[in-house]
């Protein structure tokens, strides 16, 4: 059997720079002049101006939602599923989610966790069958390790194969983690060397992984194990790793170029990316607005379901402290003086999403678009004006001293 090439390190490095789908890069955060107003004018109600021009920039379509201080729900939509068939999109618009997938597959976990079936600290010694090849390395990453990106593994796979796939998808914008979706995943363990770092390093190798590791413990794929331990509790009926199955998947929003793939003109629709084995639960969700809220709602109050509850209060710790990209499990947390916000994006073929919260002052926004756009900066912005807002209005209810 021809063993893979492994890329040297020039080729390592554009490897790293070129293959962002399905991974997580934070946004900056801005509070852009809008929000500064007087006292009375929520700012909030400024996307009904910002996003018109965003979505001629960036998207054919996008939608907002947003959870308030008094736990309502407002929409913002713009914009169409394509140039083609030209349906509005709504809340119920299904988008592809990418990344976002791992908050649910990791909260799957945490619910196996809070069971007692699985545990934070069991190894891949143990979580393996015995017939896997591990590196010493490899033997010790923990579940914990997996799901909070600290395992020390690589984004993906770094071999010539993985370069190849990588070139294509630049000029035709299909899917290049074939091997992440195969049990060949596991393969790369055989030779892992952790690295020095400790830091958390972005990893859809982990989450693939992660997926083998489910399906070897409990004898269901990941998508399964969310469908019944997430989906099912929260009522998501409109989120799926198997979105043809929904009567809403016609309408569905397309996925079209933006900032990659970087050879087809922006705008152009691009190919869905499809999953069936070990990335379904790292990057194959489709959902839609209103789904993402009711999972966002869930890391605001309780759920009334003690173990999912307890699951949740799991992904909301922090296990690699710093002010910017701190480790949740999925999660990652950004802190701005008084205000912490709690999120993870997505990016995968034509599409970009983001969902964040800000736990302390009960917010939560999700935005959705179908075109791959690496300025997608609006959740955060938008979650930064709400602070802002609340604060100037607690100012100005404030009594004045003379």
């Amino acid at each position: 059997m021809n063993t893979p090439r492994r890329l040297s390190a020039p080729l390592l490095g554009f490897m790293l720079a070129g293959c962002g789908t399905l991974s997580n890069v934070a946004p900056v955060a801005e509070v852009p002049q809008k929000a500064q107003r007087v006292c009375g004018f929520p700012a909030s109600h400024d996307i009904n101006h910002w996003l018109p021009t965003l979505v001629e920039q960036q998207s054919p379509g996008m939608v907002v939602g947003v959870i308030d201080a008094n736990n309502q729900r407002h929409y913002w939509q713009f914009g169409v599923t394509d140039t083609t068939h030209k349906h509005p999109v709504n809340e119920q618009t299904l988008f592809a989610v990418g990344s976002l997938s791992k908050g649910m597959t990791a909260e799957a976990t945490a619910v196996l966790v809070a069971q007692g079936r699985l545990h934070w600290s069991d190894t891949l010694e143990t979580l393996m069958p015995p017939s896997v090849p591990l590196s010493a390395d490899a033997k010790k990453i923990t579940l914990l390790q997996l799901v909070t990106h600290t395992s020390g593994l690589p984004r993906q796979n770094m071999d010539l194969p993985m370069l190849t796939a990588f070139i294509r998808y630049l000029g035709n914008g299909e899917n290049f983690y074939s091997h992440l979706d195969s049990d060949e995943v596991v393969a790369d363990l055989a030779d892992f060397s952790k690295p020095g770092s400790t830091e958390p390093h972005y990893s859809n190798l982990g989450y693939a992984v992660l997926d083998y590791v489910l399906r070897y413990q409990t004898g269901q794929r990941a998508d399964q194990l969310v469908q019944t331990l997430i989906f099912d509790p929260l009522n998501m009926h409109n989120s799926s790793f198997t979105p043809q199955k929904l009567k809403s998947y016609p309408l569905r929003a397309i996925g079209h170029a933006g900032s990659q793939p970087k050879f087809i003109p922006r705008g152009q629709v691009v190919p869905d990316w499809q999953f069936s084995g070990n990335m379904l639960g790292a990057g194959g969700l489709y959902t839609d607005t209103a789904d993402l809220l009711t999972f966002a709602a869930a890391h605001l109050e309780d759920t009334g379901n003690a173990t999912l509850d307890n699951a949740i209060h799991e992904t909301m710790q922090i296990y690699y402290p710093r002010d910017k990209e701190a480790a949740n499990i999925a999660w990652v947390t950004d802190t701005y003086g008084e205000q912490t916000i709690t999120f993870q994006v997505g990016y995968i073929g034509g599409y970009s999403s983001y969902i964040g919260i800000d736990r302390k002052n009960h917010f939560a926004v999700v935005v959705l678009q179908n075109s791959f756009t690496w300025q997608n900066n609006l959740g955060h912005s938008v979650l930064r004006q709400m602070f802002e807002e609340q604060h100037q209005t607690a100012m100005c209810r404030a009594p004045v001293s003379i």
